[in-house]
């Protein structure tokens, strides 16, 4: 027995209900999506539509871990060499689009609780769009030019292109002077790590937030509570996966920065990317700077990994929801330490940003 008051498979299982049973032709309405990993993947629902919203993830503000299992598994995954369609991949509208598949897709449920869900999946035979595809100039003029590609990102972010979007660009291998495929994953930490350098130049240049404030809320079984300092920025990520978590107890993760960048995260990978570009966006927002510490506690709640994008919003949610302001850092701690689930000084021990020899008012 894991000991878990429930088992994750079952939950699992029991999100996804009965799966109807499809045939080799998909016909609906694309949002558009791909998938860049071993293969090549064209993403189509059986939906005809708007399905704008299950290509961008970052628009699941009021969703349990239920409804996300059930939209994933409405999105057919047809897999193929890496061969693009160029007008599918640019669209910024849903395509009407028709896959012929070469079996019937498949929806593979791992009785392993630490595996993603996909949907159902088989080998392309061929694709047909059976719209037109609407792609601004913008979109054109910025894959026809042989700019970088954190250049381009960082256009089409400040052009208010949503950011899966501007994903699904790179990893089809449209931005970039040598134009290649890179995978989905690597894409989305790409793309927040680039936009979150663009941020950090403009804010660097605001003044510090007056007070302590505190942040906190709950998404998908993840805690996030988010500590503003009244100094110049640096941000950190103290992540803890609590006992009976997907992945056990894993003890206080960090990752850091002051202001120069510090190379990967090795210890809350895509995680630490994700939370920064949630604070970076708030803190342009305001037009001030802060020194940040975002600590993210991992419950059994979350009992399906789903991707960063749940920490892009977990974050974002938390600071809408202001539980505490704070003259002094003492009184600031010690509501931190009422609302956190692992003790206050365990967290103490290992952050750079709460080294007591750091902070200087």
């Amino acid at each position: 027995m894991c000991g878990r008051s429930f088992c994750p498979i079952l939950k699992r299982i029991g999100a996804i209900g009965k799966f109807q049973v499809l045939d080799r032709v998909i016909f609906g309405s694309s949002p558009p999506s791909i998938f860049v990993g071993d293969k090549f993947s064209y993403i189509t629902p059986p939906i005809e539509g708007d399905t704008s919203h299950l290509g961008d993830p970052l628009r699941w503000e009021d969703v349990t871990l239920e409804d996300v299992i059930r939209m994933k598994v409405k999105l057919v995954m047809g897999e193929c060499r890496f061969n693009r369609d160029d007008g599918f991949v640019m669209s910024v509208k849903p395509v009407d689009s028709e896959m012929v598949l070469k079996r019937r897709p498949k929806l593979k449920i791992h009785l392993n609780e630490v595996s993603p869900v996909f949907g159902p999946k088989a080998e392309l035979e061929r694709i047909r769009v059976v719209e037109n595809p609407k792609v601004p100039r913008f979109i054109e003029r910025i894959v026809g030019d042989e700019m970088k590609a954190g250049e381009g990102i960082v256009r089409l972010y400040e052009r208010g292109f949503g950011e899966y979007y501007i994903v699904r660009l790179l990893s089809a291998g449209l931005l970039g002077v040598e134009k290649r495929f890179v995978p989905t994953k690597r894409s989305i930490v790409a793309v927040e790590d680039v936009v979150g350098e663009h941020l950090k130049l403009e804010i660097i240049n605001y003044s510090p937030i007056e007070r302590f404030e505190i942040y906190r809320s709950e998404f998908l079984g993840n805690e996030y509570t988010v500590l503003m300092i009244p100094l110049q920025y640096s941000f950190e990520l103290l992540e803890v996966w609590l006992p009976k978590s997907l992945f056990g107890f894993s003890g206080v993760l960090r990752d850091y920065e002051f202001f120069k960048k510090r190379g990967y995260a090795r210890e809350t990978l895509g995680a630490y990317y994700s939370a920064r570009l949630s604070v970076l966006e708030f803190l342009r927002e305001r037009r001030r700077q802060a020194r940040v510490v975002v600590f993210r506690e991992v419950t059994e709640g979350y009992h399906t990994p789903v991707g960063s994008w749940q920490i892009r919003v977990g974050v974002r949610k938390a600071l809408k929801r202001r539980v505490g302001v704070f003259d002094d850092l003492g009184s600031a701690l010690n509501l931190l330490r009422s609302l956190l689930r692992h003790p206050l000084e365990e967290y103490l021990k290992r952050s750079m940003i709460l080294n007591v020899g750091s902070l200087k008012f």
